[in-house]
């Protein structure tokens, strides 16, 4: 049945492979061999793969390697469907946390002044980070908490830790890289100085 949904013996193999290996990638010969398909037809996939923009490529030792992107706007839905491991697919049809559940976990990490959410975690957001901290959490803390974020979302995050010091600073002289999240679609979880509303 999946293959009559999906259109291609081929594809659904490939869509298995990359969807249970996120962050791996392989070359078009280990391709053929993992999933025992002919190198003509993979190509073909891939190709179309591409278009859709569910890979991505890149070249390193004069071999082109392919890897699913991780934020391609279906790939939660479609690793759920693909993915080996019960919890993914489980954890999918959750709903996304409150900011209730967020403050908890900010607590929890410590010293966090200023929190926001954008990129995969805000419907719309066209910014690639998706979570911003200020403060000065505990490394270790915050290693063990986009951890566990990255298990719950089943995909890497891009995460930024700046000083408090530092983000008012390039918050004053509009930096862009703070420019760019703020005028993208955006959710404030924290700003105890209720500094974003200072400058505006």
């Amino acid at each position: 049945m999946i293959d009559a949904l999906f259109g291609s013996k081929t594809r659904i193999k490939l869509l298995h492979l990359f969807l249970n290996n996120p962050g791996k990638s392989f070359y078009v010969r280990e391709i053929t061999r993992l999933i025992d398909e002919q190198i003509n037809s993979v190509r073909r996939e891939l190709a179309n793969m591409m278009k859709v923009g569910i890979i991505k490529s890149d070249t390193a030792d004069n071999k082109l390697y392919y890897e699913v992107d991780q934020r391609y706007e279906h790939y939660v839905p479609l690793r759920a469907i693909f993915s080996d491991d019960k919890e993914v697919s489980a954890s999918a049809s959750q709903p996304k946390q409150s900011t209730l559940d967020w403050q908890g976990k900010l607590d929890e990490v410590g010293g966090i002044r200023l929190a926001i959410m954008a990129g995969v975690f805000v419907s719309g957001s066209a910014s690639k980070l998706d979570l911003l901290l200020v403060g000065n959490p505990a490394a270790s803390k915050i290693k063990s908490f986009i951890k566990s974020l990255e298990k719950k979302e089943g995909r890497e995050l891009n995460y930024s830790v700046l000083s408090y010091d530092e983000f008012y600073y390039r918050l004053s002289i509009r930096d862009k890289f703070i420019t760019e999240l703020t005028s993208s679609k955006h959710v404030v979880l924290r700003d105890s100085e209720n500094i974003l509303d200072k400058q505006k």
